[in-house]
């Protein structure tokens, strides 16, 4: 089954969150409804700026965890690896 780590942001630099998920369209859609009271919802955290495909549900796990303990600069870098301009990705899936 295939596993996303994804990393969700509100503005250029601003609020980041990063979750794992086996529907990546169907998880990030539920942010951008506020579908699940809570951080995303409080902090308008909606736009997909970074994932990572995984084969395996436990190494996406694990990789999940690894981001959060991870720095603010970490997770910046990732996302301007791939996204330079910070564009929401969930248009382009």
């Amino acid at each position: 089954m295939t596993a996303y780590v994804y990393i969700l942001f509100n503005k250029r630099h601003g609020t980041l969150y990063v979750g794992v998920t086996t529907d990546l369209l169907k998880r990030v859609y539920e942010h951008k409804i506020k579908f699940n009271k809570g951080f995303t919802q409080k902090y308008n955290v909606d736009k997909l700026g970074y994932y990572e495909m995984f084969d395996d549900v436990g190494m996406a796990i694990v990789r999940e965890k690894e981001l959060k303990a991870g720095n603010r600069k970490n997770k910046i870098d990732l996302i301007e690896s791939i996204n330079p301009q910070w564009i929401d990705l969930y248009y382009h899936l």
